[in-house]
């Protein structure tokens, strides 16, 4: 009789929960949309996100354009997140209630411990992009030979009227005049055939203090980093990057805010950070991954690091100095410094398109 009773239970209830799933048919939509959807558009929140007193960057694409460049550019995020698989990633954070709040990788450090680092001259190139001003030019190359005489230079150089570069280990690739800061930028790293490269500006002066060595020590020791940021004389410009995913229609949002990340474990005084200055370690074939746009052309930086976010791993480290030479500004260079608002406008629209966003704020 237990038997039965049993038996007669187990019945009943697997005839309650087909009745269930049968009859709910909210369940059953809900379930099919999660399995047979594959495209992009998956933040169901929608809610757009705020651009904190900034332009919305669609306000300089010109209004008879801006239909057409709307649908291309929402057709373009489709293809890019069915290329990355987007639906399929997971992205693990650090608890809310932790101060790292960041992008959690494998990272292994053994801190306070010596590492063999082999010879620099075979680990490190230096890379210049040189526009005009060649007097500073040649103090920065004389300032790396007092200190470092067979490292390996390039210099890509877009000047109206190019001069010969001379010296040992010396490569000077002449482009066509004034393709700009992030065109010469890919040209360099393009040539390089070490493990790493410095980039320094073209007024920059190598100190006494200055030891390529000293960032090639924290890369070996964390393999994990791509970018390791210096500083120039007293300046350790770094930032984070606060995303804003907002509405798929619209796109996200980005504030570029001076803080760091967490500290980098057994370096003091090393944090990891969104972006740094002009003066840092790259790890080559890292940095070739991402690239430098070529539509930039004066007005650049920050963008690099906009396109390595959550590609990049980097830090700043205070006390990895280099000087800067003190020079009066000449008419034609400043003239290329400071280009025109049209092209800071040109920028933002480029970042609406490319990079899906509603707005940016430096």
């Amino acid at each position: 009789m237990h038997g039965i009773r049993k038996t007669l239970f187990i019945v009943i209830l697997l005839m309650g929960l087909l009745t269930f799933f049968y009859t709910d048919l909210e369940f059953w939509s809900k379930t099919s949309a999660q399995i047979l959807r594959i495209g992009p558009f998956h933040n169901e929140n929608g809610t757009p996100c705020t651009c904190q007193k900034t332009a919305p960057a669609n306000q300089f694409v010109p209004k008879d354009e801006l239909d057409d460049l709307q649908k291309r550019r929402a057709e373009e995020f489709r293809q890019h997140q069915i290329r990355k698989g987007k639906e399929n990633d997971v992205l693990i954070l650090a608890p809310a209630n932790t101060p790292l709040q960041y992008p959690i990788r494998g990272f292994r450090v053994t801190p306070m411990n010596k590492t063999l680092i082999p010879d620099v001259n075979s680990q490190v190139t230096v890379l210049i992009k040189a526009f005009l001003r060649y007097k500073e030019l040649r103090v920065l190359i004389d300032s790396i030979r007092r200190l470092y005489p067979k490292i390996k230079i390039i210099v890509a150089d877009d000047s109206l009227n190019p001069e010969k570069v001379v010296g040992d280990n010396v490569e000077q690739y002449i482009m066509p005049p004034a393709q700009g800061w992030f065109a010469g930028r890919n040209l360099a790293v393009s040539q390089v055939t070490t493990k790493y490269f410095l980039w320094v500006d073209d007024d920059f002066v190598f100190l006494n203090e200055t030891r390529i060595e000293s960032f090639v020590n924290i890369m070996e020791a964390a393999p994990e980093l791509d970018v390791v940021g210096g500083q120039v004389e007293g300046n350790q410009f770094f930032f984070k990057l606060q995303y804003e995913e907002g509405s798929s229609e619209e796109g996200g949002c980005i504030t570029r805010v001076t803080r760091t990340h967490a500290p980098l474990p057994g370096f003091d005084g090393c944090f990891f950070a969104d972006g740094v200055v002009n003066y840092f370690l790259g790890r080559t074939e890292a940095v070739r991954r991402v690239g430098f746009d070529p539509f930039l052309k004066r007005v650049a930086h920050t963008e690099f690091f906009v396109d390595g976010l959550g590609d990049l791993l980097v830090v700043t480290c205070k006390g990895l100095k280099i000087g800067h030479q003190k020079h009066g500004p000449t008419n034609k260079y400043g003239s290329f410094r400071h280009p025109p608002k049209s092209d800071s406008e040109a920028k933002i629209t480029h970042h609406f398109f490319k990079n899906h966003l509603k707005c940016i704020k430096y």
